[in-house]
């Protein structure tokens, strides 16, 4: 073959591959300088790693605290038992916290590990407010904890509404129970339709009709004077609907005398009298007889 074509090969040829040596890694690194910085960190990490295993030890034991009267501590140690497995610092914390918040009636709970080898769970129990549709809870936040509940307490207000309602009904009923309240009344029931009208029965046997709009403004006419003028003959009034715009209508049991009562003396209206009287504006006169029948909800 001629020199120029063994040339041309030459120019492809791969360069030589350079091996390793450990004999040359030695003679170029000074391993005492390695050794000071390397040794020191190789015990720390070791130290850790054992005190890391030390510590990682099985559970041993499980503290459940708190004032309990809807939940019981089996149901705690129940939802508990699956961690149980885990070591003191692995243990899954936020997993075993969510699974006591979802048992029924448990309202939020803390958990914390315990030196040396446990756990202490705390529980706080939902208090409920009122009731929701007959079976449902509802806590002082407004919130239904509870759909379907075996033993509602039947001294619980009942609120009821259409499905999803139950945060609105609660809302009203929180911002009326003390204006109620503060007249000696108390709030039996809280009623929204699914035309959107509100009805608000007492524990002394009243209605009180609402309507649709202005609620809060004739819950405080209702307690500022339509109590005040219908409680004297409770036993003779069915209900009072306040759905007009200055004044209520009195709605008279059968057989009840449909003379209304007189009107307190500090500052109170006077009703006509009739099955369908109502109270005229502060220091306006008496008006003329309005029909028996209930105007439309408003």
């Amino acid at each position: 073959m001629s020199a120029g074509v063994l040339q041309r090969r030459n120019r492809y040829k791969r360069p030589e591959e350079v091996r390793f040596s450990w004999r040359r890694l030695r003679s170029e690194v000074d391993w005492r300088r390695v050794a000071h910085y390397v040794g020191p960190l190789a015990l720390v990490v070791a130290g850790l790693g054992a005190l890391a295993w030390g510590l990682n030890r099985p559970l041993r034991a499980v503290s459940i605290d708190g004032s309990f009267q809807r939940v019981s501590p089996t149901e705690i140690e129940a939802a508990v038992a699956p961690y149980l497995s885990a070591g003191f610092m692995s243990v899954n914390i936020d997993a075993i916290r969510r699974a006591v918040q979802a048992i029924p009636w448990v309202d939020r709970a803390r958990v914390q590990r315990r030196w040396p080898m446990g756990l202490e769970v705390t529980v706080v129990e939902q208090t409920a407010a009122a009731r929701w549709n007959g079976s449902g809870l509802i806590n002082a936040r407004g919130d239904l904890f509870l759909r379907d509940a075996s033993d509602p307490p039947a001294a619980l207000p009942l609120l009821s509404g259409p499905d999803g309602t139950e945060g609105d009904v609660a809302k009203r009923y929180f911002a009326a129970e003390p204006l109620v309240g503060a007249a000696g009344l108390r709030i039996a029931a809280l009623k929204l339709d699914a035309r959107g009208a509100w009805e608000m029965d007492l524990t002394n046997g009243l209605a009180v009709r609402l309507g649709r709009h202005q609620v809060a403004r004739r819950i405080r006419r209702f307690v500022d004077t339509a109590a005040r003028i219908v409680i004297p003959r409770l036993s003779d009034v069915e209900y009072v609907d306040m759905r007009y715009a200055n004044g209520f209508a009195v709605g008279w049991r059968p057989g009840a005398s449909a003379t209304a009562p007189a009107a307190p003396s500090a500052g109170g209206a006077s009703p006509h009298t009739g099955a369908g009287a109502r109270t005229p504006p502060s220091g306006a006169a008496a008006p003329a007889p309005i029909p028996t029948s209930v105007p439309k909800a408003a």
